[in-house]
Order: C-alpha cells, then sequence, then structure tokens
C-alpha cells in the first residue's frame, strides 16, 4: 500500500475550511498532539481562520497505560492558552484505539471547558476501543493487525507503513 500525505493533506486542510465555516468556528484554537500531531497540525494552521498561534500538548501523564507502559523519555511540553469557551480544533496523525484523544480531552479540560473539541486525523485506521470518531479526516485506511502507520518529521515530513511482526 503507498500512502499520498500530500493528498491527505490537502484533503485534511479543504475539509478544516469547510468545517470551521459550516459550524461557524472563528477564530479556533488548533491544538496538536506530541508529536505526529503537531507536524500535523503545523501543515493545516493556514487553512485556519485563527490568530492564535499553534497550541500543542502532551498526554503521556494522561494516558490509560501510564501505570504498565512507564514514562517515555520523550515527553515534551504542553502549551495551551486559556481554553475557556473557546473552540478547539484537536490535531493528531493518527486514529486507532481512540486512547490518546480521550487522553487528550481529559487533560484540555484541566486548562478550561471550552465551547466544543473537533478532531482532526490524518489517517482514520478503524480500530476503536472507544466510541471516538474524528470529523475531519485525511484518510481511511485498513491495515492488517501487524501493520501500522508511521509518521517521521517533522522536515521532511514522511509517512510509511511498517510491519510490528
Amino acid at each position: 500500500m503507498n500512502l499520498d500525505l500530500d493528498k491527505a493533506l490537502t484533503s485534511m486542510k479543504d475539509q478544516i475550511a469547510k468545517y470551521c465555516q459550516e459550524k461557524d468556528i472563528d477564530n479556533p484554537v488548533l491544538v496538536g498532539i506530541h508529536s505526529g500531531g503537531v507536524w500535523v497540525a503545523n501543515e493545516l494552521i493556514d487553512s485556519v481562520k485563527t490568530q492564535e498561534p499553534l497550541a500543542t500538548l502532551d498526554i503521556t501523564f494522561y494516558r490509560d497505560d501510564f501505570t504498565r507502559a512507564g514514562l517515555n523519555p520523550k515527553v515534551s511540553h504542553t502549551q495551551l492558552p486559556a481554553l475557556e469557551d473557546r473552540h478547539v480544533i484537536l490535531v493528531d496523525d493518527v486514529l486507532m484505539s481512540g486512547r490518546t484523544i480521550r487522553a487528550a480531552m481529559n487533560e484540555i479540560f484541566d486548562f478550561g471547558r471550552p465551547a466544543s473539541i473537533s478532531l482532526a486525523i490524518l489517517y482514520d485506521l478503524n480500530h476503536r476501543e472507544l466510541p471516538i470518531q474524528a470529523d475531519i479526516v485525511g484518510e481511511k485506511l485498513t491495515l492488517s493487525a501487524d501493520q501500522r502507520v508511521k509518521l517521521s518529521g517533522p522536515d521532511p515530513l514522511t509517512v510509511s507503513i511498517i510491519d510490528t511482526k
């Protein structure tokens, strides 16, 4: 399977602009989840009508497997503005089980109660363990159980499918 990263990003840019217009979302906060989500959000920021700089989120301490997996040696910084009554567009590279997004929403609510949270995902793998669905999807993929999407970057931003066997 060959992935066309530019095509998926272009689709997201078109969808996000249309989504904000249809939902009458003005000046949203674009939040990228470290690290792939931040890279994708950087590609999308010019498609969103906002005066806010890109916000970033590290969900390491909010993961439900933190006690099992331990501390990731690459803990990043969360940089969020006040989110009370703001529209948030949460961005990540891959949606698989939904657990990363659940952790991200838990952390977001620690910074205030947003008016809404919309989800933008580069690749949706449709392996849900939680009832979480993206509003904006670059591409939906069907992979075997031993395959994963790997986004590398940020410069250059590339994508590949890797086997976990």
